[in-house]
């Protein structure tokens, strides 16, 4: 069973940091990253990481923010700098595995002004 778990999101004041981590119940995902979700808005790429490590962000990201995938681990790990309050949302980790999605729990990310 493919699962994806969440870590290190919270409070971050603008122009912070914060690094979120994925750890995944398996390897060779296709494609592996992060989407987020704002109150009211829909779910959106932030960053993902494809197998052969092309790398893809989002415009409003570039940056600052990193993707970094440990395959040792079965880790993804998104490193955010300076953050913005328009980054608040909740992240979820995101693995793509022979043509199916999966999906982590979330996490919140508030960036204050």
């Amino acid at each position: 069973q493919v699962q994806l778990v969440e870590s290190g999101g919270g409070l971050a004041q603008a122009g912070g940091s914060l690094t979120l981590s994925c750890a995944a119940s398996v390897n060779f995902f296709n494609r592996i990253g992060w989407y987020r979700q704002a109150p009211g808005k829909q779910r959106e790429l932030v960053a993902v990481r494809e197998t052969g490590g092309i790398t893809n962000y989002a415009d409003f990201v570039k940056g600052r923010f990193t993707i970094s995938r440990d395959y040792a681990k079965n880790m993804v790990t998104l490193q955010m700098n300076d953050l913005k309050p328009e980054d608040t949302a909740v992240y979820y980790c995101y693995g793509r595995k022979w043509g199916d999605d999966h999906w982590g729990q979330g996490t919140q990310v508030t960036v204050s002004s």
